[in-house]
Formats: structure tokens, sequence, C-alpha cells
């Protein structure tokens, strides 16, 4: 269950051109037809490179952020597959997809061919440790004729092209493969082409002329990677940068309005209480501690109104949810604490989760409960997380980010051979709604399915849902064709300019 580890949350807060419907990079009306060079961007992030640029990784998403890379099909503003390096798709039977591919170039000069995207997408597969959109899934890749690639998965895979859509899927020439690692640089589809990187300080792409979507209206990025959130406010204020993502809410009201967006996101912030071992390991005072939570006081005090109350798993910003939420099943009775020792844990990567942990804190121990809180920088957390070793935990988790699928992180995070689960839940009854929910093919009666399976997690009490997160943007005066991405999976695209 462990075996297949990767830092997950440090894939943030990402801005996207809102291009033909979706939030993919590339395409669409915003696409740039003139001649002209056009302006470099400047951009800061809030994350370093974690794993070398390993597209496998927490990387993936800053290299989908900045354009760069790209899969097969990418997610549209309803959180359904839509075209990318695919023009379209068919499904053959159970097991079998075939994918027509588009004409395409990568940024080494090859054509994206059926050959070249059945290789890249078999590195994945053979990739240690898997990426998290293949966690529990084992296909293979074909080509098929001339112009299309069929993918075949041992088991059926109602979402398949969902899955493909995942940054960790992203299609590399052949030239990107040594030594049994991939190297994006010169080697991807996107809009833009990293030409330098230095370290984990900053990094320059060019715009790639050969871009299947048209030009890019900006000649190139010039980013840096700034961890702390004030320093990353105060350089777009003071004109350094035209883009700064993930601005603390503690430093929203320093930027003019017209500079400050704020957007929902599919990111939740939620209580995981550990069901498996230590005082918690009971569900009644599992009870007992989500009875204890205001969820009121996190979006309305700590996140200073850019979040929205902890209604579920899934949030606001995941909009087909609305109106189909069931109340949680099976929750047991609360019991009386008196004076169990809580181990609570976060990581202070954003600036909000101690703030978030303290709260919970204090109203755990109004409950009874004696609380140790620990924080620490997340890639110093996570294994003890997955171990168990915390009675709770404070996890700022996208819901969507992986697959796009919403079972997807109902059997990673919550189910009893998920790969992600924190909780430490073993629930019969959550498993099998979950397997039930994973079976069924049809959209809406699949969100459905997701949604009942939902109601059995909550029932569990073994994740309380704090808040839905809303991520500030800063853009400075003149920057166009930014648009917020509520998946988190990219940045700029070939309509950003100034």
């Amino acid at each position: 269950m462990r075996s297949h580890r990767r830092l997950r949350l440090l894939a943030p807060f990402l801005l996207a051109p809102l291009t033909a419907g979706c939030f993919s990079t590339g395409g669409g009306s915003d696409s740039a037809s003139g001649d002209g060079d056009g302006s470099r961007l400047r951009v800061a992030l809030a994350f370093p490179p974690a794993e070398n640029l390993s597209p496998y990784g927490a990387d993936a998403t800053l290299l989908s952020r900045l354009g760069v890379t790209e899969g097969l099909t990418s997610l549209d503003a309803n959180g359904s597959a839509a075209p990318a390096l695919a023009a379209s798709w068919q499904r053959k039977n159970d097991t079998t997809w075939t994918f027509t591919l588009r004409e395409a170039a990568f940024q080494d000069g090859s054509e994206v061919t059926p050959d070249a995207v059945a290789g890249s997408l078999a590195h994945a597969v053979a990739a240690e440790p898997a990426p998290a959109a293949l966690s529990g899934v084992s296909l293979t890749a074909k080509a098929d004729g001339d112009h299309a690639v069929t993918v075949t998965t041992d088991e059926p895979d109602p979402v398949l092209p969902l899955r493909l859509s995942s940054p960790s899927l992203a299609i590399l020439s052949a030239k990107a493969y040594k030594g049994g690692k991939a190297d994006p640089v010169g080697t991807a589809t996107g809009p833009f082409e990293i030409t330098e990187v230095n370290g984990t300080t900053s990094a320059a792409l060019d715009r790639f002329d050969d871009y299947w979507g048209g030009r890019a209206q900006a000649s190139g990025v010039d980013a840096r990677f700034i961890a702390d959130g004030t320093a990353r406010a105060n350089a777009l204020r003071t004109g350094e940068l035209d883009i700064a993502e993930a601005v603390p809410v503690s430093q929203a009201a320093s930027l003019d309005q017209a500079t400050r967006r704020d957007t929902a996101t599919t990111r939740t912030t939620s209580l995981l209480l550990n069901a498996s071992t230590g005082p918690l390991k009971d569900a009644g005072l599992r009870a007992t501690a989500r009875a204890a939570i205001d969820t009121s006081v996190f979006a309305k005090d700590v996140y200073e109104g850019y979040g929205d109350a902890g209604a579920g798993i899934y949030g606001p910003a995941v909009t087909w949810a609305e109106g189909k939420r069931e109340k949680p099943v099976g929750r047991a009775g609360a019991e009386q604490a008196t004076g169990q020792t809580l181990t609570l844990a976060t990581y202070d990567n954003r600036p909000e989760l101690p703030e978030v942990a303290q709260v919970v804190k204090e109203q755990l121990e109004k409950a009874g409960f004696t609380v140790k809180l620990t924080v620490r920088e997340y890639s110093r957390l996570e294994s003890d997380a997955l171990d168990g070793t915390f009675d709770a935990f404070v996890l700022a988790r996208n819901t969507l980010l992986d697959t796009g699928d919403p079972v997807s992180i109902l059997a990673s995070d919550y189910t009893c051979d998920g790969d992600f689960n924190i909780a430490q839940l073993c629930d019969r009854d959550v498993d099998r709604a979950v397997a039930a929910a994973g079976q069924v093919t049809d959209t809406d009666e699949r969100r459905d399915a997701a949604m009942a399976a939902e109601a059995r997690v909550l029932g569990s009490d073994a994740v309380v849902p704090l808040v839905h997160q809303r991520i500030i943007t800063g853009v400075a005066d003149g920057v166009r064709g930014v648009v917020l991405d509520p998946y988190e999976r990219t940045l700029v695209g070939t309509g950003t300019r100034r």
C-alpha cells in the first residue's frame, strides 16, 4: 500500500488560458496569429522543481503550468475530457480505446507519431514510482496505423480519456528518455520550450514557433521560484513581475484590487482522523472530534473570505456536484472525550495551514481532548503521515488533480488499498461503494455514484472537510489572457501576454 509514495501536495495554485472551452495550454481563439515577437512574461512560482523536472512526480504540474508539456487529452471547464494531442477518441470495447492524433511536432523538430506517443506512454507505465494517474491501472499503448494509437487496459477503465489528461502522462519525444529518466527540456510539445534551468532558482523558456495550436503571443517566459509568499506579492507590487501565483491571504490587501484575482478551486483543506490506530480508532471518538469542529470559522477568519466553508470532499468549484450531495451514511454516535491525547500535524508550505491547525487544536481541546501540534515542511512529513504516525492531519488536497475523475481520489485516499490513505481508513462499506462507482461508465451516473460513495466516506468520520480554497493570483496591469484554472494544472498559454 505504501510502495508508490510521492510528494503529491507540492503541485500548487495554477492559472490557465481558457481556450476552445477547456483549460489546456494551446489552440482556440486566444492563439496568436500575428507576426509580432511579443514581450516576455515574468512569472513567480511558489514551488521550485523538486525532482529534476521529472514529469512523473510533483514537477509534472510545474511543467504543464508553464506551457511546456501536454498530454493526449485535457480537462474542459466542466471537468470532462477534451482534445489535446489527440483530436478525437473512440472506445472499441471495455478495455480498448483508439486515439486519433492531430498533426503536431515535438520541440526537438521530430513529429508526434503514433510510435512516439506509444513509446512515451510505455515509459510512464514503467516509471518508479508510478505516476499517480496510473495508480492501480495497467495499460499498454501501440501504434495503430499512421495517425492513431490504441491503448489497452488490463481491466475496464471507463475514464481513460480523463486519466490521460494528467500532467504526469505528458507526451515527450524519444530523445527525452535516457538512463531510465525523462528529460522534458526541448522534447515536449507545448507552446513554450525550456531553454535554461538554474537549479531551484529560476528557469527561462522561449516560444515554440511550431506549436500546433499557433504561436504564443508572448515571446517567452522568465520564471522565478520564490517560496516566500510575501516576497512574491512584493515583487508584483514593485513591478518586477507580471504574474505572482498563490498570494497568501495575509498579503491580499497589499495588492491593488485591479491586480488581485481569486477563484474557487477543486482543492479542499480537510482534517483527516486516523481510523486504524490511536484514540480515534474508536468511531465514537471520531464522531466527537468531527462534531467539535466549527467549519464556518476557517473560510471567514483564517482565509479572510478567500474560501468557502467545507461542504464535502468536492467543493463548489466542482460544479456538477451541486445538488447531488447526499447526507453522510453510517455515522457512529459521539462519545465523551476524557483527555485522550491526540497528535495533530500539518505542513507550512501553504502558509494558512499552520493557522488552520491551531484553530483545530483549540476546538478539539474544548471538546475534551489533549492535543499536541507538529508543523514541518511537507517533504519531511509525508512518510510519517502515510505510516499513520499522527492521530490527525490537516491536509490541502486537490480532488481532481491526478486524473480529473471524482472516483479516483476516493479510491486512493479512503479505501483499504489506497496508496494515499493518510486517514488509514479501511471500511468494507466504503470500499464497496467506491468499487461500485468505479464500474459506472456513464458520466452523469458515475458522478452520482461518486457522491453516494462520498456520503459513505463522510459517514466514517475519517475526514472532516474544513474549507474549499480560493486561490489568489497577482496579475499586473496590462497582462491579458490569464484565466484562473480550478484544476490547478496550467499557468500560461498561447493567449497570455502583456
